[in-house]
């Protein structure tokens, strides 16, 4: 068959027609597909679906760490059957959890249970390096000693109104506990009131022990405490319901280790000595 230009052209002039035809028809049936549901359905056959419900808040925060406990936990206990471990919650760096052994030290374990280290925690802020321990334990301390009563205590108070107060473990047998209650009287004149709680290191029983036990037995303390800590007798017989030993566990658990230690209200923790001016500037105070 042989094609002229005028039939050619006619034949791709019908080509394109057809073509255009085609898209024509496509674009409508793809329009009518899409518009459907808001122009071809009545009422009657919409069906609304109600949406799943969210999980909470709580749900989101439970699940996982439930999760990661028991992960943790497995892989501590698989590893040291023999240690009893309590797991306590995410400590402030991301991914690193906090699992306490009994009698023992703080752990800083990965949430998968595979790494972990032992001791303090440092935070970087602007203010400086913050102990996130020490900070966390400070509040505690806070709370503590604001509910405690301070009846088994040995106070030496100011004259007038406190204008602070230092909570001392201490021993006898201390020489810096010695040299710290020979500024007690100075403390005392800048309106700080010292508390003294017992905490003799040699532990229970011992001849610290023994000393520091009868100044709490004696009638006059606050006499007895300053005489067995320049080194001289007491005539007194240590008495069964002293509160010496409850007083050392109770500084174990606050986290004491050595004396003199001050607590001061807010919770601080202060090891060792300083004399009675840098005490004044720590608790803020006025040195005439």
């Amino acid at each position: 068959m042989v094609l002229t230009t005028k039939s050619g052209t006619l034949l791709f002039i019908l080509a394109l027609c057809c073509f255009f035809g085609a898209v024509k028809f496509v674009a409508k049936e793809d329009v009518a597909e899409i518009s459907q549901p808001e122009t071809s359905l009545g009422e009657e056959n919409v069906v609304v679906k109600a949406p799943e419900p969210m999980p909470s808040i709580s749900e989101e925060i439970s699940k996982p760490s439930d999760a990661i406990e028991q992960s943790v936990l497995s892989m501590l206990k698989t590893a040291r059957p023999d240690i009893q471990f309590t797991f306590l919650g995410e400590s402030p760096m991301p991914g690193v959890y906090e699992v306490q052994v009994m009698n023992g030290p703080l752990l800083f374990v990965h949430e998968q249970g595979e790494y972990l280290f032992q001791g303090g925690l440092l935070q970087v802020k602007e203010s400086g390096i913050v102990d996130t321990m020490e900070a966390r334990q400070a509040i505690a301390r806070s709370e503590v000693f604001a509910a405690r009563s301070t009846d088994d205590m040995i106070i030496f108070k100011p004259e007038g109104e406190s204008k602070a107060i230092m909570n001392v473990f201490t021993d006898v047998d201390c020489g810096y506990c010695r040299k710290f209650h020979q500024e007690v009287p100075e403390l005392n004149a800048m309106g700080v009131e010292v508390r003294y709680l017992a905490f003799p290191r040699a532990g229970i029983p011992s001849g610290s022990y023994d000393k520091i036990a009868k100044a709490w037995c004696a009638e006059d303390q606050q006499d007895a405490l300053t005489k067995v800590k320049s080194g001289r007798r007491v005539d007194v017989e240590v008495c069964e319901d002293n509160p010496v030993a409850e007083q050392y566990a109770f500084g174990t658990e606050l986290g004491v280790t050595g004396t003199p230690a001050i607590i001061l209200m807010d919770g601080t923790l202060i090891p060792g000595y300083q004399p009675a001016k840098k005490f004044a500037e720590v608790l803020g105070l006025t040195i005439n």
